[in-house]
C-alpha cells in the first residue's frame, strides 16, 4: 500500500507529536516538548492510563481469540504498539490501525510492522466519516468474524455537535455478534465544575485543533455502550479495568474504561 510522504513542520506543535512526548516517545520536537510543558499535570498520567488500559484491554482479548483489531485515532506508533501486544500472543492476528493525521501516517509507513504469521495495515481516514473509515477497513478484515475495535482516548476530542454518539453507533453496528469495543473516555467527574480538561488527543485531532476534548460523566460514557454486554468489572476508572493479570496501581484517574461485548 503506498502513500507519498506528507510534509512536516516541526516549528508548529502537533497533537500527535504531543502525545507521543507525554508517553515518553521520541517522535516529537522542541515545540512540542514546550506544548506539552503548558498542559496541565494530569495530562501525561492520562495518555499514560490509557495506553496502560488498552495494553491489558486487548491483551486478554487476544487470549480468549480474538484475532482482528480495528484502532480507530491510532496516533505515533509508541512502542509496544496494540499489534505488538496481541501478535505476541497470537501471531496470526490482524490490525488495521486508522487515523486522519498526515504526520501519523509518515510515522506509521516507516513502523508498522507485525508478525509474518499475521498482518498490520494501516488506513488514513476520518472518523468523523465512519462509512469510508468502515469501507477501508472492509478490505483488511473479515468482519464476518469477531473484531476488537478500540475506541481510546479519541470520543471525547469530538464535541457534541459533530455526533459521537452516532459515530460510535456507526462503528459498533458495523461489528458481528462476538466483537468487542474497547473504550476510554475522559471525565471531569473527579474534578468539580470543570466543563473542558486540555489533555491528550491520542494523535486523533486534525492539525491547528486546540486539543481541548469534551470530557463526558460516567452517564455519558455508558451510552456509547448500550446494547452491548459488559465485560466485568464493567465501566470504571481506567487503573481498575483488569482481567487475568495482578491489578495496576489504584491511582487517581481522569479516565472511563471498558470493555463490552457486541451479543
Amino acid at each position: 500500500m503506498a502513500y507519498s510522504k506528507p510534509p512536516v513542520d516541526t516549528s508548529r506543535p502537533h497533537p500527535a507529536r504531543v502525545h507521543d512526548f507525554l508517553l515518553g516517545g521520541r517522535n516529537n520536537y522542541p515545540a512540542d516538548r514546550r506544548a506539552a510543558g503548558e498542559l496541565p499535570e494530569e495530562a501525561a498520567r492520562t495518555a499514560r492510563q490509557n495506553r496502560a488500559f488498552m495494553h491489558r484491554a486487548v491483551g486478554w482479548l487476544a487470549s480468549i481469540g480474538v484475532e482482528q483489531y480495528l484502532d480507530v485515532g491510532s496516533g505515533i506508533p509508541t512502542e509496544p504498539n496494540l499489534h505488538q501486544i496481541v501478535q505476541r500472543v497470537r501471531p496470526a492476528c490482524r490490525i488495521v490501525y486508522t487515523d486522519n493525521d498526515p504526520v501519523v501516517l509518515r510515522h506509521a509507513q516507516a513502523r508498522l510492522t507485525g508478525s509474518p504469521q499475521g498482518a498490520t495495515h494501516y488506513v488514513q481516514a476520518d472518523v468523523r466519516d465512519p462509512a469510508d473509515l468502515l469501507e477501508q477497513a472492509r478490505a483488511l478484515l473479515d468482519f464476518g468474524r469477531p473484531v476488537a475495535l478500540s475506541l481510546i482516548g479519541l470520543l471525547h476530542v469530538l464535541p457534541d455537535d459533530q455526533d459521537p454518539y452516532g459515530i460510535a453507533r456507526t462503528l459498533v453496528g458495523a461489528m458481528p455478534s462476538g466483537a468487542h469495543l474497547v473504550l476510554a473516555h475522559g471525565t471531569s467527574d473527579f474534578a468539580p465544575g470543570a466543563e473542558a480538561t486540555r489533555g491528550s488527543t491520542h494523535g486523533c485531532a486534525t492539525p491547528g485543533r486546540s486539543g481541548i476534548a469534551r470530557p463526558r460523566t460516567r452517564g455519558e460514557a455508558a451510552r456509547f455502550l448500550e446494547g452491548l454486554d459488559f465485560v466485568e468489572p464493567g465501566l470504571v476508572t481506567a487503573p481498575l479495568w483488569y482481567k487475568d493479570t495482578p491489578p495496576p496501581d489504584d491511582e487517581m484517574s481522569d479516565v472511563y474504561a471498558a470493555v463490552a461485548r457486541v451479543p
